[in-house]
């Protein structure tokens, strides 16, 4: 079975996880509210190989949450994934960070869940997966209304979770519609992706892969200190 080193930033939770196949041997997060994936990751990389007995050459592949999400967080767990992969010379796996929350929620036949990164006012990034979590709509960046996910809801129970739900909970008053709240993605679920991915030999060219941001990013404006 493939040890593989899992790396989840796309929000603010910054997590690492080692896993055997789709067994997880040791897991590091932590989420502070505030982006601290500059500072921690590094070293909860370490953390989880230490203690588990092992050493970065033992790793078989590294597996990192592509996205979308956070510009910086993002940017930060691919070049740190990249970096590793190249000196270590095996392969990287790219898991969808949408497919990483949906696993988090257990779900019944016919059920669906749609999960939901928050991005800038009223939008969200979405997408919606069955009970099988097979992605049935694919990512889009969507501004959320009254008839949102409509056309799911009147089919049945939609479970809506993800740092984006918060946004829907006005928004979107319907019988069907279950919100999950607290959930991120965490490398937790990723194994699941990423022992399948390594099976199936679907590695990404470590020379030209970028993170899914869905959307250009668009830097503040500067703080005027001086007049």
């Amino acid at each position: 079975m493939a040890t593989i080193l899992n790396i989840e930033t796309a929000t603010k939770n910054c997590s690492v996880s080692l896993s055997k196949g789709e067994n997880i041997l040791a897991i590091k997060e932590i989420n502070e509210g505030k982006f601290s994936h500059s500072e921690k990751l590094h070293s909860f990389i370490t953390d989880v190989i230490d203690s588990a007995g092992m050493s970065m050459k033992d790793l078989d592949a590294i597996a990192i949450s592509k996205g979308p999400g956070s510009y910086t967080g993002l940017r930060i767990g691919v070049s740190t994934a990249k970096g590793l992969c190249y000196a270590l010379e095996i392969p990287l796996i790219s898991v969808p960070t949408l497919e990483i929350i949906a696993l988090r929620i257990p779900l019944e036949q016919n059920e669906l869940v749609v999960p939901l990164l928050d991005a800038r006012r009223m939008e969200v990034y979405s997408g919606v997966f069955d009970h099988k979590y097979n992605q049935v709509r694919a990512t889009e960046a969507e501004i959320i209304d009254a008839s949102s996910f409509k056309s799911y809801l009147e089919k049945g129970k939609v479970y809506f979770a993800g740092d984006g739900a918060e946004k829907c909970k006005d928004m979107i008053q319907h019988v069907n519609a279950g919100f999950v709240d607290g959930v991120f993605p965490s490398s937790k679920e990723m194994p699941i992706i990423s022992n399948k991915k390594y099976l199936a030999k679907e590695f990404e060219d470590l020379a030209y892969f970028e993170p899914f941001y869905l959307k250009d990013f668009i830097a503040g404006k500067p703080k005027q200190y001086f007049k």
